[in-house]
């Protein structure tokens, strides 16, 4: 329990930093999205700074002081009906910057059935990232992407199923990822959020991203608790399985516990946040 109230006051001063320090909010459509993802009602910010709701997708800059070139386009989760802004963004952004390390959190569109729109929202960051990249002080060569639970999904989606050398990342960060969509594994809800209910076997296939690693798919990083019970840890190990089976060089870590949804500041996650971010510091300045 000390551990945790120790890493709750290192959370708070990580939140007072990040709420004094310069952010930059970019539509990632100036003049509006061109296909609607057919919600209606307006976004909305619930408990613990959640955003439901998203139609009209955005993005927001983080930049640090003494850059290093690095730059990570971060994917909140929330089972594509909303995103957990910050314990899965902003925090996250404030410690990529502590580390030199440019960090843009992404607000994509809720697909609500309309698959493409997520993929469309993560390739167009990237490409707006390289497009920016002089201007925000980051090498176009070290853009990564990194997603939680189904803003795993998202990023791996970039990974996977980008359309050009523009929007391809250069590494990926995937924690306790949404991976499949075949109904063994799969987390339900973001799957009938992405493809819908009752559809055919062709579009799981599409959309199951193990399916689609390939020997161009850039080197990742995983991270996951064994005791997770909202997405099934198969996920993320055949995801490794499949980088590994066309020599895509991985690392892979599974903590005892945790459950999901810990990002920056999980309770039950507590005994491993200085080893994990340790890890991916470590694996970070080695690329």
């Amino acid at each position: 329990m000390r551990r945790f109230f120790l890493l709750m006051l290192a959370t708070m001063t990580t939140f007072a930093t990040f709420a004094q320090a310069s952010r930059q909010t970019f539509m990632l459509y100036p003049n509006g999205p061109a296909e609607s993802n057919g919600l209606e009602g307006k976004e909305v910010t619930i408990d613990g700074g959640r955003v439901c709701d998203v139609s009209n997708p955005r993005v927001e800059v983080f930049l640090p002081e003494k850059p290093n070139g690095q730059v990570v386009v971060v994917c909140p989760g929330g089972g594509y009906a909303r995103l957990a802004a910050i314990h899965e963004g902003d925090m996250f952004a404030e410690w990529f910057n502590q580390r030199g390390i440019a960090a843009v959190v992404l607000y994509y569109r809720m697909p609500n059935g309309h698959s493409e729109l997520p993929r469309k929202d993560v390739l167009t960051a990237v490409e707006m990232v390289r497009g920016n990249a002089k201007a925000w002080g980051v090498d176009p060569s070290k853009v990564g992407v990194m997603g939680f639970s189904a803003g795993g999904h998202v990023a791996a989606t970039a990974l996977t199923k980008y359309t050009s050398e523009a929007n391809r990342p250069d590494f990926g960060v995937l924690i306790y990822p949404v991976i499949t969509m075949k109904e063994e594994y799969t987390h339900k809800g973001s799957r009938d959020r992405l493809i819908g209910q009752n559809v055919k076997y062709a579009k799981v296939e599409e959309w199951s991203l193990e399916e689609k690693v390939s020997g161009n798919t850039p080197t990742c990083f995983l991270a996951l608790s064994d005791d997770d019970k909202s997405v099934n840890p198969q996920n993320s190990i055949m995801f490794y399985n499949a980088l590994k089976e066309h020599r895509v060089p991985a690392e892979l870590h599974i903590y005892p516990e945790g459950g999901h949804g810990w990002g920056f500041n999980g309770e039950k996650f507590a005994p491993y946040h200085d080893e994990f971010l340790i890890s991916l510091e470590r694996w970070l300045e080695a690329l």
